[in-house]
């Protein structure tokens, strides 16, 4: 069996949009793009070095895939350049290895190395991914698809990076037609920027009671 893993980067009202550059994700006329790397560090690096050191492949919507695809492959891999990050170098390279589940329209453009389309029916697709032997499936970005996983209630862990700033407009994590469930916190961090970090496993459906 499968899981499906959300991770995203938010704030503090569940905003995901644009958090790595202003040119990132203008829809709606988002202008507070490239919000993270003020608040990054060496404990955030850390994180991302522990989520990347587990066996995964990668499960994105198609904005998100094309971010990806015009950036990873071509990162600077020497290791005697100005700009060299090993972090960076590592990332890279497991994410051209890997398996790539798109969703996507345009299945014949996806040109990113062992790149493969999810189908017209992407909820479909999950269902029987998660049914196979195999590593987990981890979002990155992709608001859009995001949607789709938490309305049919196909996320099985959260991994959220929370910053302290409050965005008020933009795509959020948690949408309207998200279904209700129940989830656990198995390990949270504060790093000294104050960013949270919160891992959350499914803990069945909502439980309710009365004072």
């Amino acid at each position: 069996m499968r899981k499906i893993v959300a991770a995203a980067m938010v704030s503090i009202d569940g905003v995901m949009q644009a958090p790595g550059g202003p040119d990132e994700d203008k829809a709606s006329g988002f202008k507070y793009g490239g919000w993270v790397p003020p608040h990054w560090g060496e404990e955030l690096s850390a994180v991302m070095n522990e989520q990347f050191s587990e066996a995964f492949d990668l499960l994105l919507g198609r904005r998100t895939y094309d971010i990806f695809a015009a950036y990873w492959p071509h990162f600077e891999a020497d290791p005697k350049a100005s700009d060299f990050d090993a972090l960076s170098v590592k990332i890279a390279q497991t994410f051209d290895r890997i398996t790539k589940y798109v969703a996507t329209h345009h299945p014949g453009t996806l040109a990113w190395q062992n790149s493969e389309a999810l189908g017209s029916d992407v909820v479909g697709r999950l269902r029987r991914l998660k049914q196979e032997q195999g590593p987990m499936l981890l979002t990155q970005g992709s608001s859009d698809l995001l949607q789709q996983l938490l309305a049919a209630d196909l996320v099985d862990e959260l991994r959220l990076t929370i910053f302290p700033l409050v965005l008020g407009k933009g795509k959020r994590f948690f949408g309207a037609g998200t279904s209700p469930c129940g989830f656990r916190l198995v390990k949270s961090d504060v790093t000294k920027n104050g960013v949270i970090t919160a891992h959350y496993e499914r803990d069945g459906d909502v439980k309710t009671g009365d004072f």
